[in-house]
């Protein structure tokens, strides 16, 4: 019997008392066990029980309450808004947009056209939104309606990607620029040397290929300088490893950039020979490019000093100091952008690519460290570099480290900057 069945026990003992009485009276038996059968059968349907209906699914509605919990702690700015008013916002909202929000009609608190009008919506509907918050941000905003009184705004920052993008066409824009400009000189006077058909006296020819010959080497720095900055950005995420002697790549590196021509205007100040991990051809680039700098842009008769010496923090500190016209204040925090020039024209005459400083900031970035310039105009600029020291790879460096460094603090508190 299943589960859901009653036994109706007293019709069925009143069914087995008939059958007995029928054999008593001497009815054939098969009758009898036929009647029987019936009247327990017909005794076990009727006691069956009738199937119970589907219980109703009742859709519960969804409180204010509730809906926080949920998105409380969202890292995506959430609103859920009851006829246009905002009833709940979460923290990452609320830091956005302030906490004043909160019950404040959607149209006053977001005021922007875009935004508004898909307060109008009765489907998901999204808009793209700029200066919702800051001057220049972009925001997507997403409507979801949640029942036919709550709905839910979901804010997503495209501010970073559109400044990426807008990047990449700029670096495009500004890398096509730079090349085409040498690439239009080459081109010009190869032209006029072969249409001359030798009548070109042999002065005006050299001083066309001597041009073609400083084009064709500009042209050569850019190509190497973008590939250099492809290079450090490809390895920005990776640490080096390697144990470089400072002292001695900074001596090298800066010799090399001064030259024959130049090497009365260096003068190296080595206070220290600090072991950092790092990258020894990026190194050897960051003190070049500072260099080479320094000497372009200080005055010809001026010396260039190259320091290097202990921070606190446990850092190894590289300044490269120039006696030139210096920089404007304002023309300080962009002096790291691609391509940007203080004078394009004195800049383009000396070689400069205007990468040189974008590759010591990338590469200084790869090693932990820090760049800083500060400058003041007609006195001369510097240029610091700050990199993590390297932990002593033995008992008997850290010995070594610990007794050499105990005299050396005092010092080394008065000349940090």
């Amino acid at each position: 019997m299943g589960s859901g069945q009653n036994i109706p026990i007293a019709g069925i003992s009143l069914a087995a008392v008939t059958f007995v009485a029928l054999l008593l009276l001497g009815i054939d038996a098969v009758i009898a066990l036929a009647v029987l059968t019936v009247w327990v059968g017909s005794l076990l349907v009727a006691a069956g029980r009738p199937p119970e209906p589907p219980k109703a699914s009742v859709k519960q509605r969804l409180t204010i309450d509730s809906i926080r919990d949920l998105i409380e702690n969202s890292s995506i700015p959430l609103i859920i808004t009851e006829r246009n008013t905002i009833a709940l916002a979460n923290r990452a909202a609320r830091k956005m947009l302030g906490p004043h929000v909160i019950g404040q009609d959607t149209r006053v608190a977001l005021r922007q056209p875009e935004a508004v009008s898909l307060l109008g919506e009765s489907r998901q509907s999204e808009a793209i939104v700029r200066g919702l918050v800051r001057r220049g941000d972009i925001w997507q905003i997403s409507r979801q309606t949640i029942d036919d009184r709550l709905a839910m705004l979901e804010f997503i920052n495209q501010t970073a990607e559109a400044d990426i993008s807008r990047a990449h066409t700029d670096f495009v824009a500004n890398a096509s620029h730079e090349l085409r400009t040498p690439l239009a000189a080459i081109l010009g006077y190869v032209e006029t040397l072969q249409e001359g058909d030798g009548t070109l006296d042999t002065p005006t020819a050299r001083k066309f290929l001597g041009i073609i010959e400083r084009e064709a080497q500009r042209l050569h720095a850019l190509v190497s300088d973008l590939m250099s900055l492809s290079r450090v950005e490809a390895e920005k995420h990776d640490l080096p490893t390697e144990r470089i002697d400072l002292a001695s790549l900074v001596e090298r590196a800066a010799r090399d950039a001064a030259g024959p021509q130049r090497i009365e205007r260096l003068k190296l100040d080595l206070q220290a020979e600090p072991v950092v991990f790092g990258d020894l051809q990026q190194l050897e680039q960051v003190v070049r490019n500072l260099v080479d700098n320094a000497m372009k842009y200080g005055a010809d008769d001026t010396p260039v000093t190259v320091v290097l010496d202990l921070a606190q923090g446990d850092l190894a500190r590289i300044a490269v100091i120039d006696e030139g016209e210096g920089i404007a204040p304002e023309q300080i925090p962009h002096l790291t952008r691609r391509f940007y020039r203080t004078d394009p024209g004195r800049s383009r005459a000396s070689g400069g690519t205007g990468l040189g400083l974008a590759i010591v900031k990338h590469i200084v970035e790869r090693h932990r460290g820090r760049l800083d310039i500060t400058s003041e105009l007609g006195t001369g600029t510097r240029v610091v570099v700050r990199i993590p020291l390297a932990e002593p790879d033995t008992a008997e460096e850290r010995d070594e480290a610990t007794a050499d460094d105990a005299p050396l603090r005092p010092t080394e508190t008065q000349q940090v900057s």
